[in-house]
């Protein structure tokens, strides 16, 4: 097995300086090996051909048609569903949909408790058994530092909360909602990213989608990485800008778009750009791959760039103060003009926040649609945010933060070496705590997720259209709170599985081009 290590100072298409990075910045991604690419594309023909045969025996009503469609007397209408454009949902996501959307009834820390369910009509409906499985490893759930918890500092300060201003706001922040906990929030949040001021939502989603389209809007230039959220998509489409796509992580492509956008400016017109907007992610969630900072900084600057940095999965998780990737990098928070970052994750708790210059959030406090029309964070989520992080900032006068941020350090070193030494292709850099396992095969997507939960581990499986059709994954999330006895039931289990050829794969792959090299 050949491993592709990109140091700062070597990667595939990419130039990079050295004298950015304080240390090396180690990725790999192992190109998918042509076989199992042949194989897989052949997997999802033999899928195609047979879903169209199904649609047909549906159509003469041969089979039975379990999709939404049209009543009878609605036929002359214009159709509500699109037929074609389901055909993958219908025919190969329906085969192996018991792996999401799995409801647990626990709190969703190192373990947690699903709720049992089976189908009889193959996975078209599900039906409750009554039955919980107990104790389940959660491997999935973005608990990067374990504040996912019911008990302890978080959930003692959020239960005073909820006595003292109840569970919902019933209001914007402009009108009767603006709490002086929220005002607490966002002084804390200012000073815990290292910046003037900041806003809080109550949606990460929203932060990104509803703030992009205060900022940019038409005669505007937005330069997004070709991996970057759904979030982020959709605000820059809401905008009106233009859309320019540039590689993931390759900073010769962003240079070329940026050069390019100088010089030519605006199409039919070329009249200068009113604003070019870099849109990054500090982690990138499907990939485990982190934004090369040094160097979008270093661009930003050369061509008079705004850089807009979405740090949902790095803030409390990169950096050895947990600030993110600005912290992990040793950069100034003042060279990003506006950082965005979710409460859901490191935090345990739900919203999300801008922070930047104070005239950056005045101006977003007035235009925001998100500020405007969305109810106020919920006062006990308010509450566990703001406990989490003076945890993580030592202001609780214990060493519980630091103590939590190392040891998330340790478990993303260690699983990924685990792993790695076990005999699997492992992406991403090394130091996230998101660890993507490559399975390419539609069949393995579906039969790893059963396999885990068989062995009571709760795994996240991914596959097309999420991640290029020949690049299926199960996704790893790291979190502070796994123990020993936790990582090493986790990979016995894992080790275990994959010796049993039959239950991941049936097919036996020539030449010795397994995914595992113990299979």
């Amino acid at each position: 097995m050949t491993f592709f290590y990109f140091i700062v100072c070597q990667n595939q298409n990419v130039t990079h300086n050295s004298n950015l990075y304080k240390k090396p910045f180690l990725e790999s991604f192992e190109e998918t090996p042509l076989l199992v690419a042949v194989l897989t594309y052949m997997g999802y023909g033999i899928l195609t051909i047979f879903g169209y045969l199904r649609d047909f025996l549906r159509h003469w009503n041969i089979e039975k048609c379990n999709v939404a469609r049209e009543r009878e007397e609605q036929r002359d209408f214009v159709p509500l569903y699109q037929d074609f454009e389901n055909f993958y949902t219908r025919n190969l996501y329906m085969r192996i949909r018991d792996n999401w959307n799995r409801p647990i009834c626990s709190v969703p820390g190192a373990k947690m408790d699903l709720v049992e369910r089976v189908s009889h009509d193959y996975n078209w409906t599900f039906e409750h058994t009554g039955k919980v499985v107990k104790n389940v490893i959660n491997m999935g759930s973005y608990n990067y530092l374990g504040f996912a918890e019911n008990t302890g500092a978080c959930a003692d300060a959020a239960i005073e909360s909820t006595q003292k201003y109840g569970v919902g706001v019933g209001s914007t922040r402009c009108e009767i909602g603006n709490l002086d906990i929220h005002v607490e929030l966002e002084s804390l949040v200012a000073r815990f990213l290292g910046v003037e001021s900041s806003m809080a939502f109550g949606m990460g989603f929203a932060t990104n989608s509803m703030n992009i389209p205060a900022l940019t809007g038409k005669g505007c230039l937005i330069l997004s990485d070709e991996l970057n959220h759904a979030s982020l998509v959709l605000g820059a489409r809401l905008s009106g800008s233009t859309i320019r796509v540039f590689k993931h992580n390759n900073m010769q492509s962003l240079e070329k778009l940026l050069r390019d956008a100088i010089v030519h400016g605006q199409p039919r017109t070329h009249r200068p750009w009113k604003k070019i907007l870099i849109v990054v992610e500090g982690i990138y969630s499907m990939e485990g791959s982190l934004v090369r900072l040094p160097e979008v900084i270093a661009l930003k600057k050369r061509y008079k760039a705004y850089l807009y940095l979405d740090e949902a999965h790095s803030i409390g998780a990169m950096g050895p103060n947990g600030k993110g990737v600005v912290d992990y990098f040793g950069l100034d928070p003042k060279d990003v003009d506006i950082m965005m970052g979710t409460f859901t994750k490191s935090f345990g708790a739900a919203g999300g926040y801008i922070g930047g210059k104070k005239e950056l959030i005045d101006y977003l406090r007035r235009h925001s649609h998100s500020a405007l029309y969305a109810t106020s964070i919920s006062p006990p989520v308010a509450q566990q945010i703001i406990t989490s992080m003076k945890i993580i900032m030592g202001e609780d006068g214990t060493t519980l933060g630091a103590d939590r941020l190392r040891q998330l350090s340790e478990n993303t070193t260690y699983f990924r070496r685990k792993l790695r030494d076990m005999g699997f292709i492992i992406y991403g850099n090394d130091d996230s705590p998101v660890v993507p396992m490559m399975l390419y095969m539609p069949a393995k997507i579906g039969a790893f997720g059963r396999e885990m939960l068989k062995r009571n581990i709760g795994t996240v499986v991914v596959g097309f259209p999420a991640t290029p059709i020949i690049e299926s994954r199960a996704r790893f999330c790291i979190s502070a709170a796994h123990t020993r006895e936790i990582k090493t039931s986790f990979l016995d289990n894992l080790d275990s599985m994959f010796l049993l050829n039959a239950a991941i794969s049936n097919i036996q792959l020539p030449f010795g081009l397994n995914l595992s090299s113990k299979m």
